[in-house]
């Protein structure tokens, strides 16, 4: 399954990903300068919903293009990339 995403649904994932990498670098930082155990798990908390929301973004994405693809209706793997997406929707629960 190819990603294809428009520019402006692009954009919004790659924002997030690059937010979630620098809080991870944040945390890591945090870790090693003995900060407080609160703050790292906020931080690191801050970091998990960023990377939550690029992969619900991605998938829902995903979704839409492939439920709108005739090529594949046509072939009749709809059921099987479904179940593909599905797959990977739980794997973000």
């Amino acid at each position: 399954m190819e990603l294809a995403m428009a520019a402006d649904e692009l954009k919004t994932v790659v924002n997030r990903l690059r937010r979630a990498q620098g809080q991870i670098a944040g945390v890591i930082k945090m870790i090693e300068e003995g900060r407080d155990c609160e703050d790292v798990v906020t931080q690191l908390a801050a970091a998990s919903r960023a990377l939550d929301k690029a992969g619900f973004a991605i998938i829902a994405t995903g979704l839409q293009h492939c439920l709108t693809d005739s090529d594949m209706a046509a072939s009749g793997d709809r059921e099987q990339m479904r179940a593909r997406l599905e797959k990977l929707f739980l794997s973000l629960a």
